[in-house]
């Protein structure tokens, strides 16, 4: 995969978010950056355009080691509206094999993200607006905001990977009663209690979501805070199994220059100047478990293009019969390639 990372961010041509360096007068990326949903007057509702730039996004600046920490908002005074029933959502050509839930694709780059992501919660949040920000690192809600599961009351199920964030983050019978409801609750809701780490005023809440994301992006190395909530999410079974893989992992992160200029910089008591990254630093036994491969299979057709591409002969392939090659191929897909 080529990619590019490029020189601004805030000069990106998004449709449907705004990312910003902070401060935003600065022309180079920034250890903080903030995305903003962006749909005004459609209560930032979200489209497979979002998704697409959401997912982009994420990808970007989880590979980019000028940035430290991202903040996700929305704009003016609602967070996310859930999706936008007028625009509608691409499936009609999908099947049960080929179809991806696009709030899916932006959680799973979330929580791939190799940087802590906090969720500034500034308004109401329904749907995948609530679900999307299940992933990250730290959700700060305005106390004002209302928060709805309310797939039950579309005839659809939750999505965005929520049926498996959601009952870890708050529990399985708390998880039930929100999404079996379908209601909107008050983000002080006793059934909401542990998903937000702070109810604020809403004109506090993306301050406050900054001023974090900025200790985060100056005190903290970067593998340690992956490495630690990768250990959390997809960690072992058993505490024996744990107690196994942290030993693995600690032992390399003793010897590592983050763990060097952490001591040095307390000794000195001074800011650390944390430098590692997981392109580059991440310990040789990460990732410790099986990576799955999300991308659809491909068809007949697609193949044939490829072949094509390297003057192959593609009467090999019979066109007029289109069907999906199952598990065989699903690996064949090239990955995307973002060139800025």
């Amino acid at each position: 995969m080529t990619l590019s990372l490029p020189t601004s961010y805030s000069t990106l041509p998004f449709q449907h978010i705004r990312v910003s360096h902070i401060p935003e007068s600065s022309p180079t990326p920034t250890p903080t950056i903030l995305i903003t949903l962006y749909r005004p007057g459609k209560h930032n509702a979200f489209t497979d355009t979002m998704a697409e730039e959401l997912e982009i996004a994420f990808n970007l600046l989880s590979l980019d080691p000028r940035v430290k920490c991202i903040v996700m908002t929305g704009h003016g005074k609602m967070f996310c509206a859930g999706a936008d029933l007028e625009a509608g959502l691409s499936y009609e050509n999908d099947t049960a094999l080929t179809h991806r839930d696009g709030g899916g694709k932006v959680a799973l780059a979330i929580h791939r993200c190799a940087k802590p992501t906090i969720a500034a919660i500034n308004g109401s949040a329904v749907g995948v607006g609530i679900t999307v920000t299940l992933p990250t690192s730290i959700r700060i809600v305005s106390s004002t905001a209302k928060i709805g599961f309310v797939f039950a009351r579309r005839g659809i199920i939750m999505e965005a990977c929520s049926s498996y964030f959601l009952p870890r983050l708050i529990g399985l019978s708390r998880a039930v009663h929100l999404t079996t409801t379908g209601s909107i609750y008050p983000s002080t809701s006793p059934l909401l209690s542990s998903l937000f780490s702070e109810i604020l005023p809403p004109e506090q809440v993306l301050p406050r979501a900054l001023e974090l994301a900025n200790d985060i992006a100056q005190n903290t190395s970067a593998v340690s805070t992956a490495v630690m909530r990768d250990l959390m999410w997809r960690g072992p079974g058993t505490a024996e199994e744990t107690h196994l893989l942290d030993s693995k992992v600690l032992l390399e992160l003793f010897r590592s220059g983050d763990k060097n200029e952490g001591i040095k910089s307390f000794m000195e008591k001074r800011n650390p100047e944390f430098k590692d990254n997981m392109q580059e630093n991440a310990p040789d036994v990460w990732p410790w478990w099986k990576p799955v491969d999300t991308k659809p299979p491909a068809t007949i057709e697609e193949l044939a293009q490829k072949l094509k591409k390297t003057e192959m002969e593609p009467e090999l392939f019979e066109p007029e019969t289109p069907r999906l090659l199952g598990e065989k191929c699903a690996g064949t897909n090239e990955d995307d390639d973002y060139t800025f």
